[in-house]
């Protein structure tokens, strides 16, 4: 009997998936759009965008669609809608603790909630592994994982987190939570973290800047992203930007940048930040220009997060009410520079909340941090493309770029609560419509208010 005549072998059917992206040859047509195409270029009214299974084959006017619309293909009238990229949430940790079902419950709100990919800075990545394998084909609703692998001194790993994310094992041994010092191995630590499906070497905490910058460097030869902490302990800003890091996290950790008792340990950083939030406010407006400058000349990211240090006043006695102010120094000196942001959570809100926290955190750079909505929509998109290394791929609308992007029903321009009137969001060519999502939370009993 020849291979092709053996009966198939019960229970080795692949397995179904109903949120895989559309194969090529399956074409659509959104018409009559609104669209901000993530460029920095005006809206452009009465377009249309097309479709081929995962890619866009056309950006055209809505009247001069002709021929770019393939016989056959569905056609989604979208008249007095607005359609723009779709959103990157650059800082997440979904395996931490590892809750594979409170992390697909989050993801499938993250994808409804016009989130397409997200930077996982560091977990369990035996888990998050799965689950962005599970996305990428369709098994599960979710975003594009791009996941990081932590490297930080032997110090810090006594910490409870670290625990968490390498159960059955020893923290700081594994190779997606690496201990590092003077003798460490690096191209084969780094080689090892490669192999856990990670993009990035996430450096964290107990680190100075000479080892910063060999992690750094060995990192980027093996072809992985570099992302780190704005300051790591005992390494400092701009020794970590100097490195060479391509995203560094945590607007606020810039303030210690300014001279004074700087903390040589992770754990030290927190019971000094109001001392280190005051020589900020009490520095010339312009102390830390040499370094955001450096970001620039580097095409270093920084991903803000500033919505999280109103959530942190614990454990940052008197931190707390100084934020807000020093949030707004650094981010506005930083944008002013040419520094490109982007935007990370860090957290998630509950799970009755019909969004996921990047929404929570566009709102705050707009209404608190006084960052225009235009800037902020490019920062969750194209800057967020960025910070994944995925710039030429997605985060913007454009012809052969793939077909990621969400549809709302006004001009988040305008106002940027906008962003939550969500029409569908389309990731890889597959369409996921919002309405879907809210009937099926009101089934399940959780409220969905819009």
């Amino acid at each position: 009997m020849t291979d092709k005549d053996e009966p198939p072998v019960a229970g080795n059917d692949p397995a179904p998936t109903p949120f895989a992206a559309p194969e090529p040859g399956r074409a659509t047509a959104y018409r009559g759009v609104s669209l901000i195409d993530g460029t920095g270029g005006p809206v452009r009214h009465g377009m249309a965008v097309v479709t081929d299974g995962p890619t866009i084959t056309a950006v055209v006017p809505d009247a001069d669609l002709g021929a770019a619309v393939p016989p056959g293909a569905e056609t989604v009238d979208l008249h007095g809608a607005f359609l723009l990229p779709g959103l990157v949430d650059a800082h997440q940790h979904l395996s931490t603790p590892p809750n594979r079902a409170q992390a697909e419950a989050l993801m499938r709100r993250q994808v409804y909630g016009g989130v397409t990919a997200i930077r996982e800075m560091a977990g369990d990545l035996r888990q998050m592994a799965d689950l962005a394998r599970a996305s990428l084909v369709g098994e599960i609703p979710g975003p594009d994982v791009h996941c990081a692998a932590l490297m930080a001194g032997p110090g810090f790993f006594d910490d409870p987190r670290t625990w968490q994310v390498t159960q059955g094992a020893t923290p700081g041994t594994v190779p997606w939570m690496q201990a590092v010092d003077a003798d460490t191995d690096l191209p084969l630590a780094v080689a090892a973290a490669r192999g856990t499906g990670a993009v990035a070497i996430k450096i964290y905490a107990d680190l100075d800047a000479a080892t910063v910058a060999r992690i750094a460097e060995e990192a980027h030869r093996q072809g992985m992203l570099v992302w780190a902490h704005a300051a790591v302990f005992p390494a400092m800003p701009g020794e970590v930007v100097a490195a060479g890091t391509d995203v560094v996290s945590h607007a606020h950790m810039l303030a210690h940048e300014i001279p004074g008792d700087r903390p040589g340990e992770y754990r030290r950083q927190r019971g000094q930040l109001a001392d280190t939030y005051r020589r900020l406010l009490d520095a010339p407006v312009d102390a830390l220009d040499a370094l955001f400058a450096d970001m620039r000349r580097r095409g270093t990211i920084l991903d803000a997060t500033a919505s999280l240090v109103a959530r942190l006043p614990s454990g940052a006695p008197g931190a707390a009410e100084l934020a807000p102010d020093v949030l707004r120094r650094l981010i506005d000196r930083a944008r002013h520079a040419g520094v490109t942001i982007c935007t990370g959570t860090d957290y998630e809100t509950q799970p009755a909340d019909p969004f996921p926290s990047l929404h929570e955190e566009l709102h705050y750079l707009v209404h608190t941090m006084g960052m225009p909505p235009h800037e902020v929509i490019r920062a969750a998109t194209s800057a967020g493309a960025a910070a994944v290394g995925l710039q030429d791929t997605v985060g913007t609308v454009e012809k052969g770029k793939r077909a990621d992007f969400v549809i709302v029903e006004a001009d988040p321009c305008e106002d940027i609560g906008h962003l939550r009137r969500i029409v569908a969001t389309v990731k890889r060519g597959r369409r996921y419509d919002r309405a879907d999502y809210d009937r099926a939370g009101t089934q399940e009993g959780a409220p969905r208010e819009r």
